[in-house]
């Protein structure tokens, strides 16, 4: 096979990639895409920013991680643009980038990762073990970005969810839409840093829960001898509310 599954373009002080095909390691469409050609034609690349164009179906779990985590350790800044549709592992490519974009009438597809198997009962439940742990390690990828909590992304990934561009900035996975001036990427570092605190602030809330219940107990007690703790709980209280 002379022709490459992609093409790489390189000016001054950019390089423009292209994966426009199955992520596979088993090439056998000229634009099939394996992670050990984009890690060796990475590896030496020196330039402050690449840019990452993907339209792509999905394909192996594997390969796309290698791919994710070749350009996440690379010292370039790193631009993925969905210039069509990122879907499955593709989407997980896409998760890579330092900014995300999307065009218009582009979009992203998630779901869980699946398996053939057969053999025994025993070999069955491992794979749906396996499977598992698989899927967190694509939950990983995703939450390192996303400004949705865990929980909704695993509801998303059991519906097999098509996300299209507004949805995906509202929720983090872009952060930014091409040609959209209405979403601009201070909004969205804003609303990322929001979420980042209230997830942060969860100790909080459980030290205010903790407070709640002591005001409560005391309030219960036949003959409150600490009127003054009462009222100190209580202001604590609204002023954190």
């Amino acid at each position: 096979m002379n022709k490459k599954y992609y093409a790489l373009e390189q000016k001054e002080n950019e390089a423009n990639l292209f994966i426009f095909g199955e992520i596979t390691s088993w090439k056998w469409l000229d634009n099939d895409v394996s992670s050990n050609d984009i890690a060796n034609e990475l590896k030496n690349l020196d330039v402050d920013t690449i840019n990452v164009f993907i339209n792509s179906y999905g394909g192996e779990v594997a390969e796309g991680l290698a791919i994710y985590n070749t350009l996440k350790a690379h010292k370039a800044k790193i631009k993925t643009y969905c210039s069509g549709f990122a879907c499955s592992i593709a989407s997980i490519i896409f998760m890579a980038g330092d900014e995300r974009i999307m065009y218009n009438s582009s979009m992203l597809m998630i779901h869980n990762p699946w398996s053939r198997a057969v053999g025994n009962s025993k070999e069955l439940r491992k794979t749906a073990d396996d499977l598992d742990k698989t899927t967190q390690a694509l939950i990983n990828a995703y939450m390192s970005c996303i400004s949705i909590t865990e929980e909704e992304l695993k509801e998303l990934l059991d519906n097999e969810s098509y996300i299209l561009p507004s949805e995906a900035l509202d929720k983090g996975f872009a952060t930014a839409i091409e040609g959209d001036e209405a979403n601009d990427e201070q909004y969205q570092s804003a609303r990322k840093f929001i979420f980042n605190s209230i997830k942060k602030n969860n100790r909080l809330i459980e030290k205010v829960k903790e407070v709640e219940n002591k005001v409560q107990e005391i309030e219960q007690k036949e003959s409150i001898k600490n009127d003054e703790e009462v009222d100190y709980l209580s202001t604590f209280l609204n002023a954190i509310k």
